[in-house]
Formats: C-alpha cells, structure tokens, sequence
C-alpha cells in the first residue's frame, strides 16, 4: 500500500489565484516608478528604463529540468492506520510500521514563488511537493512498492505540476509582454509631469516657425507650424534640460524632404548635371523656404559634405544625410557618422537614401536587416511605409542618450550622376 506523503510536502498552486497575483505585480512596478528619483528617471532613457521594469516585474513561470530527476530510495515509517485492510482495536490514534520511501528530486529554472499561484484553470486536487533552493521535492512511500508502481506514481506527480505549469504560462505570456507598453507609459507620464512641474518648457527659448509666405509646392498640408523645444528625456546627478526638434516638425520637415525627391524623380533632366552641393542646396532652399530662424532668417545650414542641420546653441538637433546605396558597410558608416554629429538626447535625424541598383527590393531588404546589426540600435519604432523606417538608436559615449533616424530609399533616374555622397 501507500502511506502518507511527506510532512514536508504541501499542496502547490494554491495560495493566491493568478488575477490577484498578476494586479500586484503591476501594482509593484507602477509603484517603483512613481518613487524612483526624478532626476534619475529624467536622466535615463525611456526605453531601456521600460525595459528592465518590464524584464524586473515579468513573472518566470518555472521550468522543470526533467533531464535532471533524481530519486532515492530510504526505510521509512509509514503511517497505515487508513488502510482499510488493517484492523486495529485501537483506532485513536496513527500506526506505523516499516516501509520503504523513494525521494524524488527535480531542478527548475524560475521564480519558485510561482508554485502557489493558482492558475485560472486548475483541478480540484493540485499535486503536492515541498521547494527548496531551486529543487522540486517529493516522496512516494508504500509498504509494498514496486519499480513498476513507482514510476507509474512519479510520471503521474510529474505530469500534474507540468499541466499546472503550462496552464500559468499561458496566462504568463501575454502579461508580459503587455508589461513594455504599461512601463513605457508609466514612465512617459511621469517624465512629463516631473517637467511640467519644473516648468522648463517656457525658459528653453528656442523656436522655428514657418515662413508665412512659404511656397507649397513641395510642402505637406497647409498648417502654420512651430517648433517649440521640450525637455528630452535621459544619474541622479540634477536633470539639465536640453531643447529637441518636436515631432510635429520632425514628421514634416521629413514629408519636405520626401517631397523634393520625387521632383527629382518626375524631372530628370533638370538634376543630371548638378554636383553634390548644388543637389544639398536644393533641399536647403526648400527648407528654409518653409521655415525660418529666429535671428538670421536661416534655419537650416550645413556643413562637411552631406549634412543638412538645424543647430540651436552649436549643437545640432536635426542632421540630414543623402546617400547613394554602395552597400551595408557604407550604410552603418554613415550610421556611425550621424552618431557622432549628434551630441544631445533625442536628436532627430534622416538618411534619404538614393539607388540606382536595378534589384530595388534587394536594396530594401538589406537597409532592414543592415540597420539591426548596428551596435548601438536599440528598436524599430515604425514602418513607415513600404520604403521608410523610423529607428531609434543610442549615442556611442552613453546609452540614456538618444537619436531617432528615418531612413527613407528612393530609386533614382538612371542618368543622374551619384554625386551627393554613397553608401
């Protein structure tokens, strides 16, 4: 017969049902957020900051090593007086006699704690072990085991825990990945009424606003724009705020860009012949025909060879570079090179790339795998259409401080000569 398990062993998956469990984990994180040091937060980038939440608070559902089952076998006092076979004039209190135990131990990887959550699909008669360090415990005793018995007795306790299991990974899995975007927000929310209560926007003082006489033949819909610095976001040492291009005039200084390529792409001849710099200035004068600074009149410039800036206080918070497609050693070139224009967090930035490959759909699968390859990509933030990705990458010298590149592929008339820079 069997006796009884082990007074170690208790009932799993049976202290706090998954609903609860699951409210409070996010109830945790949503709460470290709000208490961490606000110059500490401002000072660390959004993404990698939602991401180690998202990694600290997501649940580990346990992995049973069943390459790793151990059992041992002892003499053990088995209690009988339940056995309806026996008789005892006595029945006041529990018999034992000498029988014989078989300990089995299974390793796991994952939180332990997760074996008292009861899953939200579940049975009546949750197995029963003990945990300790990372090992799974129990016991099967009888009087009159069998290596048949026994084994039939440990598949059976093994395969409950595993239905346990896999019915809280199911449930486990979509709650964390839904822990990124609840980070992410959670974070964002405070960044931005830690900076509102600092009252930082009013004093950044650097604003671009919109010729009012400005042509629209290259331009998105007729809107009067303005770019308004924000504090970005990026120690506990005290946050210094740093003016950023928004993404209203981000998005639309990109549409001028975009615009201006397809004049080209409608009108040949008329670019055939021009050099690098007269190609650049093309883009500059429909810019700054869109747009203009505050004292000189001239919000876009450039220097070096291809870029196309706008510079507040010799800092650059928008580059531009134009390339033609030479391949994915030039193209992370010419990541690298953005990298190190760039100083400020979130700085924003754009690659127009030109190809005058035939194989154009080859060119667009190579810039998407290339890009992820970079050492300091951190995420696609968006397809923006079938030839434009919007990516997110961190500066070489510190993680928290970011640039957003669009890069945007364009196939170019065959006759106009390569001459604004390769990739």
């Amino acid at each position: 017969m069997y006796g009884r398990n082990s007074s170690r062993e208790e009932l799993l998956f049976n202290k706090g049902d998954w609903f609860r469990v699951s409210a409070a984990q996010k109830q945790r994180m949503d709460q470290d957020i709000a208490t961490k040091n606000g110059d500490q937060l401002l000072n660390t980038s959004t993404e990698d900051l939602a991401k180690y939440y998202s990694e600290e608070f997501a649940i580990d559902v346990p992995m049973l090593d069943m390459d790793n089952v151990t059992v041992g076998q002892r003499e053990a006092k088995i209690d009988v007086s339940h056995d309806r076979f026996r008789y005892f004039s006595d029945n006041s209190g529990p018999h034992y006699i000498t029988g014989t135990a078989v300990d089995v131990e299974v390793t796991f990887s994952g939180d332990e704690g997760v074996f008292n959550v009861q899953p939200t699909t579940h049975t009546m008669n949750p197995p029963r072990a003990y945990i300790s360090n990372g090992v799974l415990h129990f016991s099967i005793q009888g009087t009159d085991l069998t290596a048949q018995k026994v084994q039939g007795e440990i598949g059976s306790r093994l395969d409950s825990i595993e239905q346990y299991l896999g019915w809280l990974r199911q449930t486990a899995t979509p709650f964390n990945a839904s822990l990124l975007d609840q980070a992410r927000s959670q974070i964002e929310a405070r960044k931005k009424k830690l900076l509102a209560d600092r009252n930082l926007v009013a004093g950044l003082g650097f604003k671009m606003r919109e010729r009012p006489e400005a042509a629209k033949t290259y331009a998105a819909p007729n809107v009067r724009r303005k770019i308004s610095p924000r504090p970005p976001s990026a120690s506990s040492a005290p946050y210094k705020p740093e003016p950023v291009l928004e993404d209203a005039e981000y998005n639309h200084i990109l549409g001028v860009l975009e615009n201006m390529v397809k004049v080209m792409e409608q009108s040949p001849g008329a670019f055939s012949k021009m050099d690098e710099e007269s190609l650049r200035t093309h883009f500059l004068v429909q810019l700054n025909g869109h747009y203009e600074g505050g004292a000189t009149g001239e919000t876009f410039n450039f220097e070096g060879k291809t870029d196309i800036l706008v510079k507040v206080n010799g800092r650059n918070i928008f580059v531009g570079e134009c390339k033609f497609w030479k391949g994915e050693k030039s193209y992370l070139e010419t990541i690298d090179q953005l990298l190190r224009y760039t100083s400020w967090r979130d700085t924003k930035a754009s690659i127009l790339v030109f190809n005058r490959n035939k194989d154009f759909s080859a060119v667009l699968e190579k810039i998407q795998e290339t890009t992820l390859t970079h050492p300091n990509y951190k995420k696609l933030v968006a397809k923006c259409s079938e030839t434009s990705w919007r990516y997110l990458f961190s500066q070489p010298e510190d993680a928290n401080r970011e640039m957003t590149v669009t890069v945007q592929a364009y196939n170019v008339p065959e006759h106009i000569e390569p001459r604004i820079g390769t990739l």
